[in-house]
């Protein structure tokens, strides 16, 4: 692995440079520079709060294309029923405070540290962070959020308060963003979003991708 300089935004070249089970980096920064730079080379940052900043491109990443998306019968009833409303950007602060507390099988704590937290909220005053949000009777029961590439959406964390949230709000969002996204990256392998449609590709696949839809 590369130890980062923090006055620096540089990072070893992912093509070139496999690193450790997908970690290319260390140390550095969380700046809204040195993120979304990492993020335009297919890098993204990912470690628990009293380590030092990790940096990741693992090889094979878990991606979504949006034409292969995957709705079940019952979500479509779902759908159909309008049984959620969504809405995007609304209140973003408000979804990644939930990414971060939410509980998850299998995890104590939470990787969302309060300064990667600021920095996600700095990048979202920039345009470059949204959010996507579901409601239940005026009430936020759901949601996620991400960085927009070019025409790829890297999604970060997910929370659903209600069953089938999430899992409404990604399939409107990946529907009606089909003209405007290549690619949803959705980094490491979930059940959840397999079952959706999401599949592996290379990393030298991805870089490609993204190194071809880095301008909207």
């Amino acid at each position: 692995m590369v130890r980062l300089d923090p006055h620096e935004i540089s990072f070893p070249d992912p093509e070139l440079y496999d690193g450790h089970e997908g970690i290319i980096a260390f140390g550095g920064d969380l700046s809204t520079e040195r993120i979304y730079f990492a993020y335009q080379n297919g890098i993204f940052p990912w470690f628990n709060p009293d380590e030092e900043i990790l940096w990741w491109c693992p090889d094979p990443r878990f991606v979504l294309f949006p034409d292969e998306i995957k709705v079940s019968k019952s979500m479509k009833k779902i759908l159909d029923r309008n049984t959620f409303q969504f809405t995007e950007n609304i209140c973003f602060e408000e979804v990644i405070r939930n990414c971060q507390q939410i509980g998850r099988k299998d995890q104590d704590g939470t990787w969302l540290s309060e300064e990667l937290i600021q920095a996600f909220l700095e990048l979202h005053k920039y345009g470059i962070a949204k959010s996507i949000e579901v409601w239940q009777n005026n009430e936020l029961v759901g949601g996620f959020y991400g960085l927009q590439v070019g025409r790829v959406f890297c999604g970060e964390s997910m929370f659903s308060k209600v069953s089938n949230a999430s899992k409404a709000g990604f399939i409107n969002f990946v529907i009606k963003n089909k003209e405007n996204f290549h690619l949803i990256d959705c980094q490491s392998h979930t059940p959840h979003l397999e079952s959706l449609g999401a599949r592996m590709i290379s990393k030298r696949d991805f870089l490609t991708i993204l190194k071809g839809n880095t301008h909207p």
